[in-house]
């Protein structure tokens, strides 16, 4: 094996674009190739009232473990089984009920077929992805999803590198196939992923980390900015709400506009606070997620803040909600 001392930068930056360039041909053939056997597969899994148990062994083992993650994280409920484990008693967990998918390029694989036929005894239905469909595991299955890959990405045409990634990819297809017709919801994903970035995301409401009660700094609209010092000093989140005699909210004062009313004026503590605040601050409802605040704080149109105002329908404030407790709670 050759070990070079030097190798040319751009020698290297060509052979990963040409396997990115011959893995993504791999792709485009087989999307290509679907045919009635994706269907009838898609249907299977969809009338499917158990499990889904997903195997194959090396490196589509690997693949059917991932597909297996997949469905279960998507409301398809699925277990990987090892193709030699199983015939150590992993087969206790086999019901006529239950949707088996074998993976292997050549389909040829004695111990994944085995299990196939050995699985056929308790009457499941059996899919093969693989890219032969005449292969002896496509015999053993009552569905054959073909996976024709013509060659791999490596010159030796040996390593499983674009056969691994189109048997990713069909997995995807299916995984994606039946969320879609499940109608599974955003809210469904977020039940599976609670701890994740993800589920955080699509969990996390504004009312749930905003500072309302007591920790809420508001003030009058008819007070002085010396009367409002206090509250912005006292609940240290860099602002304070300012509502009218209604209670209704009026704008919003920043350290910010404090320090440029200072500069401006040499009477600034005894001016009314209404001189120093932005009448028309950004506001959010405490239902909404706090990773909508998130964008809309960084992605307001007239800049980037740091405070957002909580609001009720008749826009009296109930908290107050600051890009570092959106952050703590991890949604970066």
């Amino acid at each position: 094996m050759n070990t070079p001392d030097h190798v040319d930068d751009a020698q290297i930056l060509r052979i990963g674009r040409d396997t990115f360039a011959q893995e993504a041909a791999a792709l485009q053939a087989v999307g290509g190739s679907l045919d009635r056997g994706f269907v009838r597969a898609v249907r299977a899994l969809l009338a499917c009232t158990d499990r889904v148990l997903v195997t194959g062994l090396g490196k589509s083992g690997f693949v059917a473990r991932k597909i297996a993650a997949s469905l279960t994280s998507t409301g398809t409920p699925s277990h990987f089984i090892h193709p030699v484990e199983a015939a150590h008693g992993d087969l206790g967990i086999v019901r006529g009920s239950d949707v088996l998918l074998a993976i292997s390029r050549s389909g040829n694989n004695a111990e994944v077929t085995r299990l196939v036929q050995t699985c056929r005894h308790f009457q499941v239905t059996a899919i093969a992805l693989t890219g032969d469909p005449a292969s002896e595991l496509a015999r053993a299955c009552d569905i054959v999803v073909p996976v024709p890959v013509d060659r791999e990405a490596d010159p030796l045409n040996l390593a499983p590198t674009s056969s691994a990634t189109a048997a990713m990819v069909m997995g995807d297809a299916l995984v994606v196939a039946l969320l879609t017709l499940k109608g599974f919801t955003r809210d469904d994903f977020a039940i599976f992923h609670p701890s994740g970035v993800l589920g955080r995301s699509l969990l996390l409401r504004v009312g749930e980390l905003m500072h309302g009660g007591e920790e809420l700094p508001v003030v009058y609209a008819g007070m002085t900015l010396r009367e409002s010092l206090p509250e912005i000093v006292g609940k240290r989140l860099g602002g304070t709400c300012v509502v009218d005699a209604d209670g209704r909210l009026a704008g919003v004062c920043v350290d910010g506009d404090v320090k440029r009313v200072l500069l401006l004026h040499d009477d600034a503590l005894d001016r009314p606070i209404t001189e120093a605040m932005n009448p028309r601050p950004t506001t959010i409802g405490p239902d909404l997620l706090a990773a909508r605040a998130l964008r809309l704080m960084e992605e307001r149109p007239e800049g980037p803040i740091t405070l957002l105002i909580v609001v009720d329908e008749d826009r009296r404030p109930l908290g107050l909600l600051h890009i570092h407790d959106v952050l703590r709670a991890g949604l970066l």
